[in-house]
This record gives structure tokens, sequence and C-alpha cells, in this order.
């Protein structure tokens, strides 16, 4: 699969190196995998939330950050929308990114 805005995913880590571990670890594991729907994505992270719009929510590292990601299952390409902390992310209306 195919992630673009790596450079949200940069500069997040900058600011929060103790995420940059397991958001590598998300990365690639996200551009290997070929999922065809949320429910064949949920059998790898199955904490994962589905929004409108396929919009995914990931936990990482314990829930202390979340990535927001829009994937195009058919086209396998992902959009990276938001990273933040829990907190950051709680200030936010997911659904309208």
């Amino acid at each position: 699969m195919s992630i673009i805005s790596r450079r949200t995913l940069r500069e997040f880590c900058e600011k929060h190196a103790d995420g940059e571990q397991p958001l590598k670890a998300w990365f690639r594991e996200t551009e290997k995998a070929s999922w065809k729907n949320i429910n064949e994505l949920k059998v790898d992270y199955p904490s994962a939330s589905a929004l409108k719009d396929h919009k995914i929510v990931f936990n990482i590292k314990g829930n202390n950050f979340r990535i927001i990601v829009k994937i195009n299952f058919e086209f396998q390409i992902s959009w990276i929308l938001f990273i933040g902390t829990h907190s950051e992310y709680d200030k936010i209306t997911a659904n309208e990114l």
C-alpha cells in the first residue's frame, strides 16, 4: 500500500521521539499490507476504528498516539490526515478531517 504524506510522519517524530519507533513499525506494516477492506485491516489491527469516508484511526504505542488515515482499498493508497497525542486527538473532530 502506498502511503502519502510521509512528511507529516517525520515532523511528528521530530517532536515526539518516543513515538518514532512505533510509528515506523506501523508505516512498514502498512506499506507491506494489501488489505482489501476494513475487515482484513482489523485482522492486523483489531483496535483500529473505522470512521466515515474510509478513514481509519490507529492507536499507536499503547494508545499514547493516534494516527488517522484515509484509505482507498481499491487503489491501495493511504493518506495520513492526522498524527497526534491522545489529548490532541480528543480536541479534533476526526470525522471532519
